[in-house]
């Protein structure tokens, strides 16, 4: 069964991903220091809002290679991939050189660093330019091979440089140089070698590439599709990313580090949360192709709620106890006190972002851009405010609150107009069952049972003990209170091959 391998795959790069992301954290705060560390949060905002200039290609390709894959045609994207090529590097070339030009500007006008000297900012983002240049054509590539459904071949590279990029930077740190410098230049080297190896496999999977020529024409063909997921993706970024953006500005360059971590442990929740957009919506995009609706129907509900039901008790036990996972992961009591309600903040906003994936990739599949864009300009318009005056008057625990805010009314508006133009007869159930359901469970066992836990003397590590078994019994809760969901379980993720939706 293609979804459960290319799942089964997508959740092991994810976790991997983010197990290496978060470990190296501790040793990149002993060497380069918190406020160095600002920079690579910063290098994390920017690489991401770059992805503004993204046009909504590389979704697109990800659509088109599965919808070929579907009909067992997947050489017809050689064009495609080859012009669409074309434009990513060109593009690349364009925001490294961007990057490296306006780095003086940034360093004494934007950022608002303390220890570190002028010049070592200005080198840390020369290079960060370099590497988003790198890196850039990377989600072209690897987005054909997912929506090939090579999830497997995506995941195992993903994985591979992923361990090189991380624990290579430990050892350049620990052995060579503690410096912000020799960071960013091993990610340039680590870059390079990623893009050579993913574009060498993406071409080896579509095959032609030899005979693959520019075609104005297949840009045309997908223009309309790609301009509206483009509007799409610029206003997704600026809804996750437009509090780090402004906290860049009013915080130090220390505080915005402490802000990023963060955001850097709500980010893990991703772990869960981005294999499953990339294993089900090629799934989806391939259904729809062939008028399955049924089909769609039963992977859009039980797909929901199998996914929530281990995405909601993780994220609310991490939220109660963020404090705790701090002190264990960091060994300083005085961050995590500082850290902990930020983080806190960010789990709610990323978990309930999270409920949202089915929809968009259901609003994807249908091959409909305005709806995503409407809502996401409709969510712009109380971001951008309610940013602002709880970052000016709370600081970083008011930027975290302002993205917590804000997913909450996207889960309520976001559900009420996809429901209004797709699958209208269950927007309502949903809601209240394929949401509502993990989410009580959660909060009910989850919370309740910390705060009487919490009620008496309890050490750091018993209270992550409850909160872990916690978590473990409101999973179960859920698939008791939900019926078909055993079932799904075994359909998706245990049952044989020649017995599930392949």
């Amino acid at each position: 069964m293609k979804l459960r391998r290319n799942l089964v795959a997508a959740l092991t790069n994810s976790l991997w991903s983010a197990a290496v992301g978060i470990a190296v954290v501790p040793v990149y705060l002993k060497y380069l220091g918190v406020e160095a560390y600002g920079l690579v949060g910063f290098f994390t905002m920017m690489q991401a809002l770059l992805q503004i200039l993204d046009f909504g290609l590389a979704p697109t390709l990800n659509r088109e290679a599965a919808r070929y894959s579907a009909s067992s045609n997947l050489c017809a994207i050689a064009n495609l991939l080859h012009t669409v090529g074309r434009v990513y590097w060109s593009v690349a070339l364009l925001i490294g050189l961007l990057v490296v030009l306006t780095a003086p500007f940034v360093a004494q006008f934007w950022l608002q660093p303390k220890d570190l000297g002028n010049a070592t900012v200005v080198q840390a983002l020369m290079l960060m330019g370099v590497i988003v240049a790198c890196r850039w054509p990377i989600g072209l590539y690897a987005g054909v091979l997912m929506g090939a459904q090579r999830l497997t071949l995506a995941s195992g590279i993903s994985i591979l440089m992923t361990t090189v990029g991380n624990l290579g930077a430990v050892a350049i740190l620990v052995c060579v140089s503690p410096t912000i410098q020799a960071f960013f230049i091993w990610q340039a080297f680590a870059a390079v070698i990623y893009i050579v190896v993913v574009r060498s496999v993406a071409w080896r999977v579509v095959g032609f590439a030899g005979r693959a020529r520019f075609d104005r024409q297949e840009l045309k063909r997908i223009w309309r599709f790609t301009a509206g997921l483009s509007g799409v993706a610029v206003t997704a970024l600026v809804i996750v990313h437009l509090d780090r953006l402004i906290l860049s500005r009013l915080l130090d360059l220390e505080s915005f580090g402490r802000y990023m971590m963060g955001a850097l442990i709500a980010s893990s929740l991703y772990f869960l949360l981005t294999p499953v957009f990339n294993a089900v919506y090629p799934r989806l995009s391939a259904l729809v192709a062939m008028g399955e609706t049924a089909k769609v129907i039963e992977l859009y509900r039980h797909g929901t709620r199998l996914m929530l039901s281990i995405l909601f008790p993780v994220a609310t036990t991490a939220a109660v106890l963020a404090e705790e996972l701090i002190v264990v992961w960091t060994g300083d009591a005085a961050l995590a006190k500082y850290v902990a309600p930020i983080a806190s903040f960010f789990l709610i906003g990323v978990a309930l972002n999270g409920v949202m994936h089915f929809p968009y990739a259901l609003q994807l599949a249908y091959g409909m851009t305005r709806l995503p864009l409407m809502i996401n300009l409709l969510l712009i318009l109380f971001l951008a405010p309610l940013t602002v005056l709880l970052a000016l008057r709370y600081g970083g625990v008011g930027g975290a609150a302002a993205a917590a805010i804000i997913n909450a009314v996207y889960v309520l508006l976001g559900t009420w107009l996809t429901h209004r133009v797709i699958l209208r007869d269950i927007g309502a159930r949903w809601l209240f069952e394929d949401v509502g359901i993990p989410l009580g469970i959660s909060i009910l066992v989850i919370g309740g049972g910390l705060h009487i836990a919490r009620g008496n003397p309890s050490s750091v590590g018993s209270n992550i003990f409850i909160g872990s078994a916690l978590a473990f019994v409101a999973f179960f809760a859920i698939l008791v209170a939900s019926p078909n969901l055993s079932g799904a379980l075994r359909k998706y993720i245990i049952s044989k091959p020649d017995s599930v939706l392949s």
